[in-house]
């Protein structure tokens, strides 16, 4: 467990491999000789006792005030950071982490801000942002085992959504692909159909016309009126006489006439 000074900081553990995150408190306790102002003693004292019963929200309410009197505090930041962290405010004790690994003066008190930074952005998968923390982190401290699992850690997290990512893509472009091959088949199927009514259309259009240039039947002719019918069978009947007198005179044998009429 990393400790700053001779101070016992509570530093937060690493990911485990189910990739949850397992914290352990470490309850900082500061003699008054190391202090130099009692207000700011008394407020870490009391952030110290309600962070180890988890009572993180009022354990950051004290080590708030201890800031307010000195901003400039390390073991005070570190600890507002961890009791912020406890309540999942990733962002918050972020930048208050950020702040401490700025006014820390010791390669160990950086080591353990990155350390942390690393860790708020493990809980929020951002795992480029940790990779960098956690290398911080080994520049201040090479030999920190905890740092190393968890930019171990963070790579094979980052390689994977990065994957995971590539595998989303490459479906998403095969579905968009297959869209237009889908679209573009059924326009084919769609243009194929209008041929195929237009050629229907044109059939029954070539048929109606040589339908209209087949030969028509002539018209019959009109039937007789009474009158003509009698005036023909007038002439018939004067014509079979006259045929009947003429026989009759060459061999003197009696015809009789027949009427067919």
């Amino acid at each position: 467990m990393n400790q700053l000074h001779n101070f016992n900081l509570t530093i937060l553990r690493p990911f485990n491999s189910m990739g949850s995150l397992t914290v352990t408190a470490i309850v900082l306790l500061l003699s008054i000789t190391q202090l130099s102002h009692a207000q700011v003693t008394r407020q870490i004292n009391s952030g110290n006792s309600l962070y180890g019963q988890k009572r993180y929200k009022e354990a950051a309410a004290a080590y708030a005030k201890a800031v307010e009197k000195n901003p400039t505090y390390t073991p005070g930041l570190f600890n507002l950071s961890n009791s912020l962290y406890q309540q999942r405010q990733f962002d918050s004790s972020r930048k208050v982490m950020e702040a401490t690994a700025r006014v820390a003066k010791d390669k160990g008190s950086k080591s353990a801000a990155n350390y942390n930074i690393g860790n708020t952005y493990m809980s929020q998968q951002k795992w480029e942002d940790a990779i960098n923390a956690y290398k911080n982190t080994l520049r201040s401290n090479p030999q920190d085992a905890d740092a190393k699992y968890n930019l171990s850690y963070a790579e094979q997290m980052l390689k994977k959504q990065q994957q995971e990512n590539k595998d989303k893509k490459d479906k998403k472009d095969k579905d968009k692909k297959d869209d237009k091959k889908d679209n573009k088949e059924e326009d084919k199927d769609k243009k194929d159909d209008k041929d195929k009514q237009d050629k229907d259309q044109q059939k029954d259009k070539d048929g109606k016309e040589d339908k209209d240039k087949e030969p028509q039947p002539k018209s019959q002719p009109s039937k007789l009126s009474q009158q003509q019918a009698e005036q023909l069978l007038n002439a018939l009947q004067q014509e079979e006489k006259k045929l009947q007198d003429k026989l009759k005179k060459e061999k003197g044998v009696p015809v009789k006439l027949q009427k067919d009429w």
